[in-house]
């Protein structure tokens, strides 16, 4: 058998990699194993205020109510890390244990919010005709008032403090937890399994608990995670305003309020603990938008 030189090159050449895709391949395989730094810095940062808000002493022993007088307005240093307020008390320790009051105000107003967002989502999506317009309705005026304006007008109602403000936000989050949830259910009811299932005999509820709201609720996750972030700085903002926790609470928002005269000679009585709130919330939001990702 003759064998032409040709036909050895050809086959020499498919044999060795193509260097087109060689690049490529090490592109994707770098790529892989690049650790998403952005996303490990806001688990740490989020983990880092779960623990300041479940044993606030360990980061920071001691009474955040009381303080040295003597102590007043010193900045920063190795023995106050954040410095002190008026009245000589350590402001990384209230900020430490104002954690607390912050975390769980917006732990409150998400599952408020979540919780009654999804029932009038999933009723109006599932429902659907008279129903679904009468229940997107009200959550198209719920939409049309401004959130802060939504919330004050809660508060009145129900009284200040940290709970009643977490519930004023959770209540101006509804809407968008049952605009999703509606637009969720109305997707999955169309989906094949799910014919499959009212074919194969299932009920109307059974059909909705075992196959359409499972499949609907991944979105919301990341919505939540989302609302978790924008909680904290609401509540934050109410507090600022005075119409949070009430004085000495160490609450994040009051403790810029009660910053914000002192801002020219003691910057970090406003500084420190709103750097606290952004870093946060930038925190919430980046998880937010990783499982957003994952999940579409």
């Amino acid at each position: 058998m003759t064998v032409t030189a040709t036909a050895i090159v050809a086959d020499a050449d498919s044999e060795r990699p193509d260097p087109a895709r060689r690049p490529t391949a090490v592109a994707g395989v770098r790529r892989a194993r690049v650790l998403p730094w952005g996303l490990v810095l806001a688990v740490a940062v989020v983990a880092l205020v779960v623990l300041w808000a479940l044993i606030p002493g360990v980061f920071a022993p001691g009474d955040p109510l009381t303080g040295t007088p003597a102590d007043k307005l010193l900045p920063p240093s190795a023995a106050h890390w954040f410095g002190t307020d008026t009245l000589g008390r350590d402001l990384f320790g209230r900020v430490v244990h104002g954690a607390v009051h912050s975390l769980s105000g917006a732990l409150i107003a998400v599952t408020v919010g979540l919780a009654l967002g999804t029932l009038v989502g999933a009723i109006a999506g599932a429902l659907g005709g008279v129903v679904d317009d009468v229940l997107m309705r009200l959550v198209d005026v719920l939409l049309a008032i401004p959130g802060l304006l939504l919330s004050l007008s809660v508060i009145i109602l129900l009284g200040f403090g940290t709970v009643n403000a977490a519930i004023a936000v959770g209540l101006g989050s509804v809407a968008a937890f049952a605009r999703l949830m509606r637009a969720e259910v109305a997707r999955v009811r169309r989906s094949e399994y799910v014919e499959a299932a009212y074919g194969s005999g299932g009920t109307f509820v059974s059909v909705l608990r075992r196959h359409v709201l499972p499949n609907s609720l991944t979105p919301i996750v990341a919505l939540a995670a989302l609302q978790f972030g924008t909680a904290i700085l609401a509540i934050s903002t109410l507090g600022f305003l005075g119409y949070g926790a009430p004085p000495p609470t160490p609450e994040w928002g009051l403790l810029i309020a009660e910053g914000r005269n002192y801002v020219g000679t003691a910057w970090w009585l406003t500084a420190l603990p709103g750097l606290v709130v952004v870093l946060v919330v930038l925190s919430a939001n980046r998880i937010s938008h990783r499982l957003g990702r994952s999940t579409s």
